[in-house]
């Protein structure tokens, strides 16, 4: 009898029920929790904990919120299969039934800079704050009153059964998602063939051609997880359709493209939407985000 999969993940409550989701998936899995080292809120150090934990034979599968995952693979490993999508887009918690509805000058907290980018973009008299932590203490402040809205993924607050804290999801046509949003990486050792047919199987094959889409765009532009840049692809077996968002952190500047393309190579659609991005200027204007942003 074959041993119990071995599935690396962080100890927080959420990736614990991400894991936990992939072990019911596989049938016969265990989760192993991997510590990390670092800054409080670099959610880098988490997926090099998961790496790690593979690299080192500790364990079989890591399960990464795709959204945290750099776009460059690290050496030996590789992203096998993604399960079926979660909801993609942000969700606004609080004061307000739309962006437009939003109250004149709500103060919203978010870390992101790709949402604070698109929220002032969108409405700029808004106060944009920074806000850190796990759900549960972003929840807490808006509770306390630091805030008068949250934006969170809707992804994260329904796999927490938390759906019902959900004032409203925003359009992704109104905030394009950070590619990957909703979506999880299963990434196993790139010569563990076996381990990989069993991840296959229960991964979902329009989901990993959207999240690899998405990708393609986001490495091809040279963003890491702190850029403000959304991407987010739709596929079916007709056509993949994928567009993306550009702009300034302080939402004065922004590109915005979308493109049709042949859901039989989501890479070179992802490829193809980033050169018509870069052709666009959305080098020069990540390169000011990086300034306004340090």
């Amino acid at each position: 009898m074959a041993a119990a999969l071995r599935i690396a993940t962080r100890g927080s409550q959420l990736a614990l029920t991400q894991a936990g989701t992939v072990a019911d998936l596989l049938g016969d899995a265990e989760l192993v929790e991997v510590s990390s080292h670092g800054e409080p809120g670099d959610k880098s150090r988490f997926v090099r904990a998961v790496e790690q934990a593979l690299l080192d034979g500790r364990a079989d599968v890591g399960v990464h919120s795709a959204k945290d995952l750099p776009g460059v693979e690290v050496e030996g490993l590789e992203i096998a299969a993604v399960p079926p999508r979660e909801d993609p887009a942000d969700a606004w918690i609080g004061a307000g039934t739309s962006l437009a509805d939003a109250p004149e000058g709500a103060r919203v907290g978010t870390v992101s800079l790709r949402r604070r980018a698109q929220l002032l973009a969108a409405r700029p008299d808004l106060r944009v704050l920074d806000l850190n932590g796990n759900v549960d203490t972003r929840l807490r402040k808006l509770a306390d009153g630091e805030y008068d809205a949250i934006i969170l993924a809707a992804a994260g607050l329904r796999r927490l059964g938390r759906e019902g804290e959900i004032g409203f999801r925003v359009p992704v046509d109104r905030m394009v998602p950070a590619a990957g949003q909703g979506a999880l990486a299963l990434q196993v050792r790139a010569d563990d063939e076996e381990t990989a047919a069993a991840v296959r199987a229960i991964g979902d094959e329009v989901a990993f051609a959207e999240l690899r889409a998405e990708r393609a765009c986001f490495t091809r532009l040279e963003a890491d997880c702190s850029t403000p840049i959304g991407v987010f692809a739709q596929a079916s077996p007709e056509r993949l359709r994928i567009g993306a968002f550009v702009g300034l952190p302080d939402g004065a500047e922004w590109i915005h493209d979308e493109l049709d393309a042949d859901p039989a190579d989501p890479e070179e659609a992802g490829r193809e939407l980033a050169r018509r991005l870069l052709g666009a200027g959305a080098a020069e204007l990540l390169a000011r985000a990086a300034e306004q942003g340090a």
